[in-house]
């Protein structure tokens, strides 16, 4: 039996597109209606038979049940457990973590502590002027990327939300807005842009600066700033006064620099000035499917976005000293649970060593690379493909999530209850 299957949604990207049509046949997906690279080879990736074993111990299949005791008794042993990843769950596996973080004392941080960790902690410090991904579509005509690049990490962001789509005050479309591209190097964005800025590694913040000081009217007596002639800066910055609408996108390749943290705040900063002249925006390009779902439920669960300490019974927050790479460089924690294995790639080399060192259990997707020496496996069910659930969009709206095709495996929210529940028989 073929049935089409319509409104789903992709969480390969913070994008979390929901417009996409399936055609399911005997119980797998067989074609989409998608021209996103990262979409079809998502779907192609997981469109596979469940493996034989749902779960393992030391690399050997066992009943679930038995996986489930391993893990309880791996963290009723420890003294200081960690809990890290969530980026590739969903609202309900997400608060079962923090429900089991909570009960047993342990440290939870996301993937963000290694990804837009500055930029959280920049808006935290000067705030943020925001909006939605629908209010960039129907007032922007002037759109900034800094230190991103959508055409590869987002395929659809610039087709669905910043630069083609008509809006109700942009009714041209691509014809009715401008394209600013701040990077270090041209890439296939900037080769898109109506004007590429090519600024020297590392000065992001000295620009972002002198951008302050020439909107405000301030004189500089400088001849370039980060390689950019100064009467091209005052010319940007003109522009930027001049929009009827604008707003600034920035990556990781503002966040993660030098001084990685101040250059956010700078670029806050500048979005503030320039509400004095007209509207404008800033928003950040999350990686992960869900990592913004991850901020908002342990936001709202415990007052903070990640590195968040429960040991003493009540959260503590400190961004450094209790993010998982500092916790296992340090080597502070002595068993480690997993919830996917995103964001493990970019760790210090000597962290993911750690891991190999102490117990660890894993939940990730069927197709997943394993997470090498995991003592204890969990093969989990796929959230908006084999499950429904909520993922957060990278604005921060919540996007329902629906089951796509039948799976007979858990849920991340299924085995976290679970292993709750035997850690406290």
């Amino acid at each position: 039996m073929t049935e089409e299957v319509h409104d789903i949604a992709c969480t390969v990207c913070g994008c979390v597109c929901d417009d996409l049509r399936a055609t399911v046949e005997a119980g797998r997906v067989t074609a989409m209606n998608s021209d996103c690279s990262l979409q079809q080879s998502w779907f192609a990736r997981h469109n596979i038979a469940p493996p034989a074993e749902h779960a393992l111990i030391s690399g050997k299949p066992v009943q679930f049940d038995d996986a489930v005791k391993a893990a309880a008794r791996i963290l009723r042993e420890a003294k200081h457990p960690l809990i890290y990843g969530l980026s590739r769950s969903s609202t309900p596996g997400q608060r079962a973590a923090v429900r089991l973080a909570d009960t047993i004392g342990a440290v939870i941080d996301t993937t963000a502590s290694t990804c837009h960790g500055n930029s959280i902690m920049a808006l935290q410090t000067v705030g943020e002027s925001t909006c939605s991904l629908g209010e960039v579509r129907n007032r922007c005509d002037l759109v900034i990327y800094w230190g991103a690049n959508p055409a590869v990490s987002h395929p659809r962001h610039m087709e669905r939300y910043s630069l083609e789509p008509k809006g109700q005050f942009v009714p041209e479309g691509r014809a009715g807005r401008k394209l600013i591209v701040f990077d270090i190097a041209e890439t296939p964005t900037a080769r898109m842009a109506d004007d590429f800025v090519r600024i020297r590694p590392s000065s992001d913040f000295e620009v972002l600066w002198a951008l302050r000081a020439l909107v405000a009217g301030k004189p500089l007596d400088v001849a370039e700033v980060g390689d950019v002639p100064l009467d091209k800066l005052r010319q940007l910055a003109d522009q930027m006064k001049a929009c009827r609408s604008g707003v600034f996108f920035f990556g990781r390749g503002l966040s993660l620099g030098r001084n990685g943290h101040a250059g956010v705040e700078a670029l806050l900063r500048l979005t503030t000035d320039l509400n004095a002249h007209t509207r404008f925006y800033a928003r950040r390009m999350r990686i992960y499917g869900d990592v913004a779902g991850a901020d908002s439920v342990l936001t709202w669960q415990t007052g903070y976005p990640f590195s968040v300490n429960l040991a003493r019974g009540y959260p503590r927050y400190n961004p450094g000293e209790y993010s998982a790479e500092a916790l296992l460089l340090r080597g502070e924690v002595d068993a480690c649970l997993m919830v996917g294995s995103d964001g493990l790639h970019v760790l210090d080399p000597k962290a993911r060593e750690r891991l190999h060192e102490i117990p660890t259990i894993a939940l990730d997707y069927p197709g997943a690379e394993r997470i090498a020496d995991a003592d204890v496996q969990f093969t989990t069910a796929i959230y908006g493909l084999h499950r429904a659930g909520t993922a957060y969009r990278m604005d921060e709206v919540p996007i329902p999530l629906r089951a796509v095709v039948p799976s007979p495996l858990p849920s991340d929210d299924e085995v976290l209850d679970a292993i709750l529940k035997a850690w406290r028989a």
